[in-house]
């Protein structure tokens, strides 16, 4: 049964520091609009509007958590979330074994 209407999502794509500057610079010259600029680079205008609100944060300009700020947090957050599989991995393999001993 195909369902009508949904679109499949585009897959992930990566961009280099400089094509996204590029893309923050076009934006704040003023030259063209977020969407035209969206439009031009293939990106939704929503990606567009971050990038450049990101740049204003990295900047000074707007309040709110940098670039690196942000890594900072997500570093320890992907370590827990690695330990805590680690962890679930050990106790099926624990209970595995106590199964096979008796």
């Amino acid at each position: 049964m195909e369902s009508r209407g949904k679109k499949k999502p585009r897959p992930r794509r990566s961009f280099t520091p400089e094509s996204k500057a590029e893309i923050v610079e076009l934006c704040r010259r003023g030259d063209r609009s977020v969407g035209r600029v969206a439009k031009d680079f293939d990106r939704t205008e929503g990606a567009v509007r971050d990038r450049v609100r990101q740049a204003e944060v990295d900047a000074g300009e707007r309040d709110g958590l940098t670039s690196g700020e942000r890594e900072e947090l997500a570093a320890p957050r992907r370590e827990n979330h690695r330990l805590r599989e680690d962890v679930e991995i050990l106790k099926r393999a624990t209970a595995f074994f106590a199964k096979k001993t008796r």
